[in-house]
């Protein structure tokens, strides 16, 4: 809930600096000229901006102390071919992966300065569950090992911003992954977070006797 919440809060904020934009570049006279009319379109490029970001943290969830990110098990399907299923607190989605080994990539959202003086929670958001082969050949010749987990946009808004050089106050965007993890028909493992980064535990036999055997 909080960051749905968050979204409608940017979207609104959004939506007040589109209008200060329009009543700039439409309001009154053009006595200010092309002053008028720069300022306005940064207001219009900054609307667009703060609209993005809206738009990507609204399918993130909080971290929740003690409760892992994502539980996923696999079934096989065929050879190196597993149906996985993802158990992310309430919501519940399946995805095809292909491979020997499996790895997912988590992005977080950590917050600092005021924002995290207000209590925001870190968030985060399951971005693609990814498949590997072992044998050289078969990697080389891998189409379709990298599985998207959210509809966000095309281009990742944070590597955007990045890319340009800026950032957003008081937001620490990162990506994280767990190390790459045997692909075994019925392993069931538990994704968290730690001091260190992500870990997968195995919570059934099929995925600790898959480890012992790697």
């Amino acid at each position: 809930m909080q960051y749905l919440g968050l979204a409608l809060v940017v979207a609104l904020l959004a939506l007040v600096v589109l209008l200060v934009a329009l009543r700039v570049l439409f309001g009154g006279s053009w006595l200010l000229g092309w002053l008028r009319g720069t300022f306005g379109m940064l207001l219009v490029v900054l609307t667009a901006m703060i609209g993005l970001i809206a738009y990507e943290v609204r399918d993130y969830q909080a971290i929740a102390n003690g409760t892992p990110l994502a539980t996923v098990v696999f079934h096989a399907q065929g050879k190196q071919r597993y149906e996985v299923e993802l158990q992310q607190a309430t919501q519940h989605r399946s995805a095809v992966v292909e491979g020997d080994l499996w790895q997912l990539e988590v992005h977080m959202l950590r917050w600092s300065g005021l924002a995290a003086l207000i209590g925001l929670e870190p968030g985060y958001r399951l971005q693609a569950l990814s498949g590997r082969y072992l044998s050289v050949e078969q990697q080389e010749q891998a189409r379709h090992t990298r599985v998207p987990l959210t509809n966000s946009t095309a281009v990742p808004v944070w590597d955007w911003l990045r890319s340009l050089d800026w950032s957003v106050p008081f937001i620490e965007p990162q990506t994280q992954r767990v190390s790459f993890m045997p692909l075994v028909d019925g392993a069931a493992f538990q994704v968290e977070q730690t001091a260190t980064g992500l870990l997968a535990t195995p919570v059934n036999a099929e995925a600790r006797q898959a480890l012992k055997d790697w």
